[in-house]
């Protein structure tokens, strides 16, 4: 994700800089084009990590439950004193 972040900033300065100097026609169409595609990456996997720290919450749930479960169906011992 900073990986996503440092190149969607340099993109950023490129375009600051384009609009300053005026570098040409192709590069602001080649910005323009790397900015929504690394966007849309950013996107997809944003929601990814979302879904699957969902999908772990529902796992470690289930798994205390199955732990509280053998818990309560041991049979309890007597204590000696």
């Amino acid at each position: 994700m900073l990986l996503w972040s440092a190149i969607l900033f340099i993109l950023g300065v490129a375009a600051f800089m384009d609009s300053l100097f005026n570098y040409g026609e192709i590069f602001r169409q080649i910005n323009s084009v790397l900015f929504l595609l690394i966007s849309l990456a950013i996107l997809i996997r944003t929601t990814t990590k979302m879904r699957e720290a969902k999908i772990e919450g529902y796992l470690k749930r289930v798994d205390d439950l199955e732990r509280k479960i053998t818990e309560l169906s041991k049979p309890r011992e007597k204590s000696l004193y």
